[in-house]
């Protein structure tokens, strides 16, 4: 069978998005410009090897390791990388996959959206929209008000509880700040 007549049979004489037989991402990063930018030397000196391959090569922390999928602290979600404030604790939910959710952002500008075509199935990619950074992915199957759910790595997020000073970023990456090491902490 030609592959012409398997894609067909695959298909069902549908049009096919051939964007789909892409390579994996992950396998290369695009080239975007990000207004906040952090040279890889500095990036693997102060981020975990986990923090590293989740945020920079798109890993996946496995399910229920990560270090904020029970925190039910108060407090803000940023990005490990830049510091930017992505989620909010009273917008965090139970998913039961593994990893912490969220059904809505602090700033709908704070995350880009890309479509990832890796593993065979089409799903959404989360970045931080300051410096790039791989954050998890997005699904239409939230709960309400939004039905949004935003299933994000503990290794690409800081957590500021409601009660500290917003100078202070745990662990490490606030923007602006030199970033102490985060390496001798696990997640």
């Amino acid at each position: 069978m030609s592959g012409f007549n398997l894609l067909h049979l695959v298909s069902q004489g549908q049009p096919v998005k051939l964007k789909a037989c892409g390579l994996p991402s992950g396998t290369c990063r695009r080239k975007k410009t990000w207004p906040k930018t952090f040279p890889e030397e500095e990036l693997r000196k102060r981020l975990t090897p986990m923090q590293y391959h989740v945020t920079q090569e798109k890993g996946t922390e496995s399910a229920f390791t990560g270090k904020y999928t029970d925190n039910k602290e108060e407090g803000t979600y940023q990005c490990v990388i830049c510091g930017a404030p992505l989620f909010t604790s009273d917008k965090k939910f139970d998913s039961g996959s593994g990893w912490p959710s969220f059904f809505d952002l602090i700033n709908k500008d704070s995350i880009t959206l890309t479509d990832d075509f890796s593993y065979g199935m089409h799903r959404v990619e989360t970045t931080c929209s300051q410096c790039g950074a791989h954050l998890g992915h997005f699904f239409d199957d939230g709960p309400r008000p939004t039905k949004k759910r935003y299933c994000i790595n503990s290794a690409s997020l800081n957590f500021r509880a409601k009660n500290s000073p917003s100078e202070e970023v745990e662990a490490s990456g606030g923007a602006g700040q030199s970033a102490p090491s985060s390496k001798n902490e696990e997640l």
